[in-house]
């Protein structure tokens, strides 16, 4: 199984995705993140993201900031966006359905259809980034225990 998890920057919202469902799925699953921009290309998470994940010992602080390519579509069995507007540019790219059918929403998969969107903490305090972190905790729950079942 192959996971990409999208944010706008990949510098927040899907690296802690990133690393927080690397802890739940077997080793031999890839899980990716990436962002629909490329503003932060070859740069590493948030220094906020970064502390916060280690305060749960989850180690973010090798990844680096990538966009989402052209060949994720291709390689990626799932595609988990962050948000509405994350959800829209991806879905934009796809050239087809079978790869339309790979994208979802990330917080849909708890349920929520109408509260699906994990909120960006960029421009909050480290509280923001906790309450992240817990949202994609409970998320990557929810995927490992739809994938693994």
């Amino acid at each position: 199984m192959k996971i990409l998890m999208v944010c706008l920057g990949n510098i927040c919202r899907s690296p802690l995705a990133e690393g927080i469902m690397k802890t739940k799925v077997p080793e031999n699953f890839v899980v990716d993140s990436a962002g629909t921009i490329s503003l932060h290309e070859g740069e590493y998470p948030d220094k906020r993201a970064v502390k916060t994940a280690a305060n749960h010992h989850v180690d973010i602080s090798k990844q680096k900031s990538r966009p989402i390519r052209r060949t994720d579509f291709e390689t990626f069995d799932k595609i988990y966006c962050m948000d509405i507007d994350v959800f829209e540019d991806v879905i934009s790219k796809a050239k087809n359905e079978k790869e339309r059918q790979k994208i979802s929403l990330f917080l849909e998969t708890l349920g929520d259809h109408e509260n699906a969107e994990v909120p960006d903490p960029y421009w909050g305090d480290m509280k923001d980034f906790e309450e992240v972190f817990q949202l994609l905790d409970k998320g990557c729950d929810a995927i490992k225990n739809q994938i693994l079942t």
